[in-house]
């Protein structure tokens, strides 16, 4: 009698056998007796390695690689970041499992792998990869010797288990909103500092303008730093030339995250324009200050807790288990219209079609 088979009897998951036979968190008693009844009248003896765990607190590492770009050294202060812990925190106590936290400096990768990999205080990692790369990943997955999830991002040849945000839905339904809306003279805030979660959000938007029969104009395309959320002078000074040449200003733009969207509303606002009266703002995470600034921002809303849930639970079925077949998940993303969008002004309209005539 497996694992496996108590959790067939009993029509749970593995994990769920595990969290009960472990004296764990995480289901309810209905279920837990349950477990235990099929598992006692089976002759089920768990392992010694589960006898030797009882008297340790299991606990998940979450790994950071930090001050690279789009990750800061205070990235728990970072909204997107301090919300997906949070959800993290939540997930693993309710798992009986406690959290711990590694921080490993960038210009330290090396020195911080091996110091990570010496470190045994942890049965699993569950690893931020949003400013990995490919091959940086691999060198990690390559020195832990335990069960290892990474969020957000994905890579779909390598052999580790991946939570992700599906980047490009997201963008093509701001995409999708913004033609919807009546927009055509549309511009795009990128990200000076370019991670692949980027790189989909683009490659979404596109097509959403290309079903639409819109066409991105590279002089409609600005970019400044990810993680500011005032005003910053190059981006007023691009917008201040581009109003100077005479050309119409797009009557929308979407932004890569909401740290942009938001630097982008304020810079605007400074510059005299109206949003969204004069131009609609559209940004990415939904992150909490989304409902602070004024308008409150139209942007699309990353599922952090079930991004959580699932990272904690797949990393828990992997330690329980000892399985370390990865799996690849791809979370949608819901669009949410708030007070920065709406249709473009008729004369906004004229102007560009007697620009482009």
């Amino acid at each position: 009698m497996k694992m496996e088979d108590i959790a067939k009897l009993a029509g749970v998951s593995k994990a769920a056998v595990s969290l009960a036979l472990n004296g764990k968190g995480g289901i309810g008693p209905e279920t837990r007796d349950r477990i235990l009844q099929i598992a006692s009248e089976n002759g089920y003896r768990p392992k010694s390695r589960t006898s030797a765990r009882e008297a340790q607190t299991a606990s998940i590492t979450f790994l950071v690689f930090a001050n690279s770009g789009i990750v800061l050294e205070q990235y728990y202060q970072q909204p997107f970041f301090r919300e997906l812990i949070h959800y993290i925190e939540e997930r693993c106590r309710a798992s009986g499992y406690s959290l711990l936290f590694s921080s490993v400096d960038m210009s330290t990768f090396d020195e911080g792998i091996r110091a990570i990999a010496e470190d045994k205080r942890a049965d699993g990692v569950i690893l931020l990869g949003t400013n990995l790369n490919k091959p940086m990943l691999e060198q990690i997955a390559g020195r832990l010797n335990g069960p290892l999830v990474v969020l957000d991002t994905c890579f779909e040849t390598l052999p580790i288990s991946f939570i992700q945000i599906n980047n490009a839905m997201g963008a093509y339904q701001a995409g999708q909103h913004l033609c919807g809306l009546g927009h055509r003279d549309i511009g795009y805030i990128a990200s000076d500092i370019r991670i692949r979660n980027f790189d989909d959000r683009r490659t979404g938007f596109m097509q959403a303008l290309q079903e639409n029969g819109r066409e991105l104009s590279p002089a409609h395309v600005f970019s400044v730093a990810p993680t500011i959320l005032s005003s910053q002078d190059a981006l007023k000074k691009r917008l201040s030339a581009y109003r100077e040449s005479q050309m119409p200003m797009p009557t929308a733009f979407f932004c890569e995250c909401d740290y942009i969207a938001i630097s982008a509303i304020k810079s605007l606002v400074e510059l005299g324009y109206r949003v969204p009266e004069d131009v609609s703002v559209v940004g990415f995470d939904n992150i909490s200050e989304a409902l602070i600034v004024s308008p409150e921002l139209t942007t699309v809303h990353v599922e952090k807790e079930r991004m959580a849930r699932l990272a904690v639970d797949m990393i828990v079925e992997a330690i329980e288990s000892g399985s370390l077949v990865g799996s690849k998940v791809l979370v949608d993303t819901q669009f949410i219209a708030r007070g920065s969008s709406r249709s473009p002004d008729p004369a906004a309209l004229e102007a560009a079609a007697n620009a482009v005539r």
